[in-house]
């Protein structure tokens, strides 16, 4: 399959390209979460690029402003598989892509 431009799975691979959408909808997993809460959480996150990040999440159709907490919808549950995937995978392999960066690194 040829990942074209327009086609869906190149769709599904901008959705997790973006370093914090996983992030967020990780963080989203076991209910809602506030502003601050959400930021707390997350750590490392300046309070403008979360409100950038839920407000495209929203716009994807991911995430939900309830009662002025931020909530999964049913799409966005839909992620958490392939996001707890990408997670499995880096705890094998991380280190190995760590030692391939470093050996490539001149001395």
């Amino acid at each position: 399959m040829d990942f074209l431009a327009d086609c869906r799975t190149r769709l599904a691979f901008d959705l997790v390209a973006n370093t914090w959408n996983p992030v967020v909808l990780w963080a989203l997993r076991h209910g809602p979460r506030r502003h601050g809460e959400l930021r707390r959480t997350i750590g490392g996150i300046s309070a403008k690029v979360l409100t950038e990040t839920v407000r495209r999440l929203e716009t994807d159709g991911l995430l939900d402003r309830s009662e002025d907490a931020y909530v999964l919808t049913p799409l966005g549950e839909t992620l958490l598989e392939p996001i707890e995937g990408f997670g499995r995978w880096a705890a094998e392999h991380g280190d190995d892509v760590v030692a391939a960066q470093n050996r490539a690194r001149p001395a």
